[in-house]
């Protein structure tokens, strides 16, 4: 093989562009969160160096090392989720539902930091889980995703048969099926959590695609607060709307990564003056559509779930 097939000019300028305006979007996102957020995490500090003075000018007996060792037992009681309120000691973080939803956020990646093991033991079991956990995760989340696929695609062809429009009919299932997962994992859990934790309609939904996304920064929680009493069926269906709706959002990242596939694919046909037979030595060999197609063959659900 050459030095030019090696580099093959015909797709640096495709990369570089691509890099570029990654960079340019991580850049311009930075610019606007420190836009938005940069004049009140400046107030925010100012407010807790205000309240701290009038805290110790209210209570004389409390100096800074009074302070500091109060600060610490909140820090300590946080962690653990104990509640300060009252003289009633809560259950904590490490109860069986709770435990059992950390667990999911473990394979799941989503990793809130709201809790995590403090014993060696736990430690280390939390390594040999996830080492674990993590894939087996993956492989039941790519098996579910391909039995949605599967009915969206059983969906389609059933009404291309009806309407003989084919790429009308697939656009119409598409968005069908996007608004209902929309719905559901999204817009019915954005009002559970609005009735069981006391947030906005804002804060959310700002959870949810936090969640689903597995960024999970741990601002909120669902199912932490110590100061309330959740009924049990609560841990049931937060570890179940994260199961699926990992599943779903992962169908929808997946189609806009195609979209962009196909958009730059379209660009570099119409501007780069390229054929898409020539990318490779074959016409079919990367062929977009044809890489639909075969995906799409992939998405057939297997003759059992073993």
């Amino acid at each position: 093989m050459g030095i030019k097939e090696m580099l093959n000019w015909a797709r640096v300028p495709s990369i570089l562009l691509l890099g570029l305006v990654y960079v340019a979007y991580v850049l311009i996102g930075g610019v606007i969160f420190w836009k938005l957020e940069g004049d009140l995490g400046e107030k925010d500090i100012d407010r807790l160096l205000l309240n701290k003075k009038k805290l110790l000018t209210r209570y004389t007996c409390l100096n800074q090392e009074g302070l500091e060792r109060v600060a610490e037992v909140v820090q300590a009681a946080s962690k653990v989720g104990l509640s300060l309120k009252g003289n009633q000691t809560a259950d904590g973080f490490w109860k069986f539902t709770s435990s059992a939803v950390f667990a999911a956020t473990v394979v799941t990646t989503i990793g809130y930091g709201n809790m995590s093991p403090s014993s060696t033991a736990g430690q280390i079991f939390c390594v040999f889980f996830a080492l674990f956990g993590i894939p087996l995760n993956l492989v039941v989340l790519n098996r579910v995703g391909k039995y949605i696929l599967a009915i969206e695609r059983n969906v389609s062809d059933f009404l291309e048969g009806k309407t003989q429009r084919r790429k009308c009919t697939r656009f119409f299932v598409h968005l069908v099926s996007y608004l209902c997962g929309a719905v559901l994992f999204f817009v019915m859990p954005m009002i559970v959590f609005q009735l069981q934790e006391g947030w906005t309609f804002s804060q959310a939904i700002y959870y949810c695609f936090i969640t689903l996304s597995t960024i999970g920064f741990g601002d909120f929680v669902a199912d932490s607060n110590p100061d309330k009493v959740y009924p049990d069926w609560y841990s049931v269906l937060m570890a179940s709307w994260i199961f699926f709706g990992l599943a779903w959002l992962a169908l929808l990242i997946n189609h806009s990564i195609d979209i962009l596939e196909r958009l730059n694919t379209h660009c570099r046909t119409r501007w780069g003056g390229q054929k898409p037979e020539e990318e490779s030595g074959s016409a079919e060999g990367e062929n977009p559509d044809t890489q639909v197609e075969e995906e799409d063959e992939n998405t057939k659900p297997p003759v059992s779930l073993t």
